[in-house]
């Protein structure tokens, strides 16, 4: 049988990154939160990212709609990603830095939260969409990675992988968005 090394690589950088995450124990809780508080005064989750961000912030939001682990109520989570129609035309008419802060504009309220997925924190349109949160008093969180970028410090709560690779940085993101799914989901049921 012939080994491949890159395996090994991988699972021994993704062990690395998901065991650094233990220093965002509090900002977890933080998260969670909000989140937890957001829904239990029935408001949504706002959710968006770019590229495999993007695709992690449809799973989230799925997650939360449909289920995760358990049957329970719908949880109202709306993701920005998802309407090709509604990106493409604000992208043409106002450019592709608000095709989230014009939908945080439409769809967000005070009390509401709005979750950023991004792993290199230098994405304009989260940034415009978090500050178009902030000023409408949405609650904001960030996922970020790297050094967070230019999007460190805009959110109200950062959850900072400090990984320089975009792989594995994505792998902790999923892992922190199932784990608030399984808080939420507790919280929720009690």
């Amino acid at each position: 049988m012939h080994q491949v090394p890159e395996l090994h690589e991988a699972i021994a950088a993704a062990t690395n990154t998901f065991h650094s995450l233990a220093e965002l124990d509090v900002q977890v809780g933080k998260a969670a939160d909000l989140i937890s508080q957001c829904l239990r005064a029935g408001n949504k989750l706002l959710v968006c990212g770019n590229g495999g961000s993007a695709a992690d912030a449809s799973h989230f939001a799925t997650e939360l709609v449909v289920r995760f682990a358990k049957d329970r109520r719908a949880l109202p989570s709306i993701c920005l990603t998802a309407d090709s129609g509604m990106l493409t035309a604000a992208g043409n008419d106002y450019g592709f830095d608000e095709v989230f802060a014009r939908q945080v504009a439409a769809f967000g309220v005070a009390g509401d939260v709005l979750i950023c997925l991004t792993t290199s924190g230098k994405s304009q349109n989260l940034i415009r969409a978090l500050e178009d949160a902030k000023a409408r008093k949405l609650k904001t969180i960030a996922f970020l990675g790297r050094d967070g970028g230019s999007t460190c410090g805009i959110a109200d709560l950062d959850l900072l992988v400090k990984s320089d690779s975009t792989a594995r940085v994505q792998e902790a993101h999923q892992l922190l968005l199932h784990v608030l799914c399984e808080i939420i989901e507790s919280r929720l049921d009690e």
